[in-house]
């Protein structure tokens, strides 16, 4: 079947319920996406490893290697494949653990089949070709650059090297620079009024902007926390 992503994108399904793991596949393949199946971490390590799957659908609760250490030991070394962890556990706690360990997304048990692969068209979607008009457009403050046309950041002569979502981030508050933004309106404006998640998750990736960004990022001078409100980029 023919679908919107040009090359066959392929997906890592992680889950040690049989079950699940094949109803996930079935309705994947059906909408012409490519799939790799794993009943166990060590498995799905092997398979990320050897096959650089372009999405992971990863199973939180499995024997042995669990998808927390699944997710941590892939965000060891890929900061961009899209993670979305299946659980049955629903807390804030564990949605915030694995948001840090650097999942973006979450899908509660049991799955609905249609969300699901809607969230994976979401997460796998290019974003949309700028027009002729749009072309080099720079914005700069002090020694930072952000290209929007290339997504790419710069602060001085080093290159800083973001997620689709972290350069969505920056680049809503740069537009504004010292203007005050709430979690919820960062969290509908990068990831849409429809995305099924919490602002919670603003929190988590403002914590990795920081890392990349701030000489002391426990102390930052940028990306400033505008207490019981949200958050203001300041970059003088």
């Amino acid at each position: 079947m023919a679908h919107a992503f040009g090359s066959m994108k392929s997906i890592l399904i992680v889950d040690d319920e049989v079950d699940i793991a094949n109803s996930i596949q079935y309705v994947l393949k059906q909408e012409g996406f490519s799939t790799l199946l794993a009943h166990d971490g060590l498995k799905a390590m092997e398979l990320y490893e050897n096959q650089r799957p372009d999405l992971v659908i990863l199973d939180l609760m499995m024997p042995g290697i669990d998808g927390y250490e699944v997710c941590r030991r892939v965000r060891s070394t890929d900061k961009k494949t899209p993670i979305l962890m299946l659980t049955a556990r629903t807390s804030e706690v564990d949605t915030v653990v694995g948001l840090e360990l650097g999942a973006n997304d979450y899908i509660a048990k049991p799955v609905r089949l249609r969300e699901l692969v809607a969230r994976v068209k979401a997460h796998l979607r290019d974003p949309a070709p700028l027009d002729a008009k749009s072309a080099n457009r720079l914005i700069r403050y002090g020694n930072l650059i952000i290209d929007l046309d290339s997504r790419t950041v710069k602060v001085g002569e080093e290159v800083i090297d973001l997620t689709y979502k972290e350069f969505e981030l920056l680049a809503t508050m740069a537009r504004h620079p010292n203007r005050v933004f709430t979690r919820d309106q960062l969290f509908s404006q990068v990831w849409g009024s429809n995305f099924l998640g919490e602002s919670r998750t603003v929190d988590v990736h403002i914590r990795y902007l920081r890392e990349k960004l701030e000489d002391d990022p426990s102390h930052p001078k940028h990306i400033l926390t505008v207490r019981g409100v949200g958050y203001r980029l300041v970059w003088e």
